[in-house]
């Protein structure tokens, strides 16, 4: 694990949340895999991609009017777009990859849309919403809600419940129910739901060192998130790291002793002091 991006991160999450930068936060979780990368140039270079818009802006231009501008010069001009045909190439996850191929997934394609638009003075915020990340823009009378993975096109609350309903989430979404789902995600649940989608994608890929890189990366973030630190528990089994796996699993019980699964983890438990290799 490179400690010292790890250090990074949990400074700049514990930050005031006006104080983060989104890009700066997801390229802290790049440099785990990429040790030298030189943040401040892609900071600089989102920096100059806000720059030729805001040029092009007339002042007093109306919101969405800024937003069109934004999503020609992302989507058309500069390429931006997804990567289905390999959704999963960890590289659509890293922000330094996102804008060096212009390829990404939704979350990486919202943090690029979000930091150009912040620069460029544009109220925005991600959204963590089911199944895909969108992002909303304050306007007046209410916000709008845009989804950089689709070119920017803005969703109607039906057409929000429509994918809920693909989803399976809920079968008739009210407007209540979708509106509820739409609330700002800060930086730290940004951080952590691109861990997330990293270590899904590692594990599927079947390297397990690089998920559990990321596992602990999530729990040094959520200390307290009792399914992470069951995961990370899992995980350090797989890879025979027993007394760590013990020390997790004994971290799970005291957050969730009441667990559905809490028996079962008492049984591992048990049988992991039985078996494991005595300390030297």
């Amino acid at each position: 694990m490179n400690t010292r991006a790890t250090a990074r991160l949990q400074d700049l999450l514990g930050r005031a949340e006006e104080h983060i930068d989104l890009a700066e936060v997801a390229l802290v979780v790049a440099a785990e895999e990429y040790p030298d990368l030189d943040i401040s140039a892609y900071l600089a270079r989102l920096d100059e991609l806000a720059d030729v818009v805001r040029r092009r802006l007339a002042p007093g231009l109306p919101i969405q009017d800024q937003l069109a501008a934004l999503n020609r010069f992302l989507f058309e001009e500069q390429g931006f777009r997804p990567n289905p045909a390999d959704y999963y190439d960890p590289r659509n996850s890293f922000l330094n990859d996102v804008l060096d191929r212009r390829l990404g997934i939704p979350l990486t394609l919202s943090i690029v849309y979000i930091a150009i638009g912040k620069r460029l003075g544009l109220p925005l915020a991600g959204v963590s919403f089911p199944g895909h990340f969108l992002v909303k823009c304050a306007v007046s009378g209410g916000v709008v809600i845009l989804d950089p993975y689709s070119g920017g096109i803005s969703l109607s609350l039906a057409e929000l419940g429509d994918r809920l309903k693909l989803l399976k989430v809920t079968a008739a979404p009210s407007e209540e129910q979708v509106v509820a789902m739409l609330e700002s995600a800060g930086a730290r649940d940004v951080a952590l739901r691109m861990l997330r989608n990293l270590k899904a994608i590692y594990m599927n890929l079947g390297d397990l060192q690089r998920a559990l890189s990321c596992a602990d990366r999530i729990v040094r973030v959520a200390p307290d998130a009792a399914a992470e630190v069951r995961e990370r528990a899992a995980l350090y089994l797989k890879l025979e790291c027993f007394r760590a796996a013990m020390a997790d699993f004994e971290r799970y019980l005291e957050l969730q002793p009441e667990a559905a699964d809490a028996d079962e983890v008492r049984e591992q438990l048990l049988d992991l002091r039985r078996s494991a290799p005595p300390l030297n």
